[in-house]
C-alpha cells in the first residue's frame, strides 16, 4: 500500500477519559435525547429544529451563536425543539478545501488528528455545560463516532455516505435519531434501504471488534434536494414529494415513519436566504394533508452570526467558510415566524 502509518491514535475510552463529562452534563443529553425521541414516535407534537452553521470552523463564534439561541428557544420552547447542529467534519477531499476541526493543523501545517478529535469533543461538551444544548454532528466518518457517542442528541448521515454499508451498520446501533439523507442522484429508495438497514440488527465489525446491533427505530428519512445529470440543483420538498415519501414508508415495513426536511444545500440552490420560504411552503403542505403532517417531523437550517460565506481565512466573525448561512437577524425571525405558523 502506498501508506505511511505515523502512529496509533487513542481509544474512545482513553480520550474520553481525558475530556470526561459531569453527571449534570449526562442529565442534560438525556433529558435532550429523550425530547427528540418522544416527537419521532409521535409522543410529542413539537417539531426538532435542528439549526447551525454549515461547519463548525471556530470554537468561540460556534459557542456565541448557540448562547444566542437560547433566549429563542425558551420562547418557543411549546412548540419548536431546538437542536444546535455542530458539524465537526466536512466532506472535502478535492483542493484545498476546510475538511473540519477533526483536521487541526499542527505547526508544520500537516493535521494533527489527535488534537482534532480533542478539538471537536471540547466544542461539544462546552455547548452541553455552557449552553444547557446537546447537539448535533454529521457522521462523515462512522469509526470516529465513539469518540462523541456519549455527547450527542442527534446525528445524520450525508448524502454521499449514505449507501455506504459501514455507515449503515453503524447507525444501526446508535441511542439518538438518525437522519438518512437522500443521496446527490435524489434516489429515494437507496434512502429508504438505508433507513431499513439501520432500524434492524446486524453483526459487524467495527474499530476490530466484533459487535452486534439491535436497530435504530428512529432512524429517518431527510430530503435534501438532488442534482440531475447536468449538475443543476434541483428540490424535493414539494407537496408532491412529501406524498410521494408517504407511498414509499407505506410500501416498507418501517417504525416511526418521519421526514426531516434540509432547507439548504440542494433544497435551496444553496441559497441560504431561500430557507424561510421552503419552511412556509413545506408547513402549508402539512396544514392541506394529515398524511404529511404526521410524517413531518423537522427541519434542518444552515445559519449563523453573519450571512452568506467567506474565503477560508476570511476573518469576519461568526461568518461561514463553507456553505453561505442565514445570518442571526433573520434567523431569530424566523424561528419566531415558524412558532406562529405552527
Amino acid at each position: 500500500m502506498n501508506m505511511e502509518f505515523e502512529k496509533k491514535l487513542a481509544l474512545p475510552a482513553e480520550v474520553k477519559e481525558s475530556c470526561p463529562t459531569t453527571g449534570k452534563m449526562n442529565e442534560t443529553i438525556e433529558k435532550q435525547r429523550k425530547e427528540i425521541k418522544d416527537i419521532f414516535e409521535g409522543k410529542s407534537k413539537k417539531i426538532v429544529l435542528i439549526i447551525g452553521p454549515c461547519s463548525a470552523d471556530n470554537e468561540d463564534s460556534v459557542i456565541d451563536y448557540i448562547e444566542r439561541l437560547k433566549p429563542i428557544s425558551e420562547k418557543v420552547q411549546d412548540k419548536i425543539l431546538i437542536v444546535p447542529r455542530i458539524y465537526t467534519n466536512k466532506p472535502r477531499t478535492t483542493g484545498h478545501g476546510y475538511k473540519g476541526m477533526l483536521h487541526q493543523p499542527d505547526p508544520t501545517g500537516k493535521s494533527d488528528l489527535y488534537k482534532g478529535i480533542i478539538a471537536t469533543r471540547h466544542l461539544h461538551m462546552r455547548a452541553v455545560e455552557e449552553t444547557g444544548f446537546a447537539c448535533a454532528d454529521e457522521m462523515l466518518y462512522p469509526e470516529n463516532y465513539q469518540y462523541l457517542d456519549d455527547l450527542l442528541a442527534y446525528v445524520a448521515v450525508g448524502a454521499r455516505s449514505v449507501e455506504d454499508q459501514q455507515h449503515r451498520l453503524v447507525a444501526s446501533g446508535v441511542d439518538v435519531p438518525v437522519g438518512m439523507k437522500n443521496p446527490t442522484s435524489g434516489d429515494y429508495s437507496v434512502m429508504m434501504n438505508a433507513i431499513y438497514a439501520a432500524q434492524n440488527p446486524h453483526a459487524f465489525i467495527y474499530r476490530g471488534w466484533e459487535v452486534r446491533s439491535e436497530g435504530n427505530p428512529h432512524a429517518h428519512a431527510i430530503l435534501r434536494g438532488y442534482t440531475n445529470k447536468h449538475g443543476q440543483s434541483l428540490p424535493n420538498y414539494h407537496y408532491e414529494d412529501l406524498i410521494r415519501l408517504c407511498e414509499s414508508y407505506e410500501d416498507r415495513n418501517l417504525l416511526n415513519p418521519s421526514v426531516v426536511i434540509d432547507t439548504n444545500h440542494a433544497n435551496s440552490g444553496k441559497n441560504p436566504f431561500e430557507q424561510p420560504r421552503i419552511i412556509k411552503d413545506v408547513l402549508h403542505s402539512a396544514r392541506q394533508n394529515d398524511d404529511i403532517a404526521k410524517l413531518l417531523k423537522g427541519f434542518m437550517v444552515e445559519s449563523y452570526i453573519e450571512d452568506g460565506a467567506q474565503p477560508v481565512g476570511g476573518g469576519c466573525y461568526g461568518k461561514s467558510i463553507t456553505d453561505p448561512c442565514l445570518g442571526f437577524e433573520k434567523t431569530e425571525r424566523l424561528i419566531y415566524e415558524m412558532a406562529e405558523l405552527l
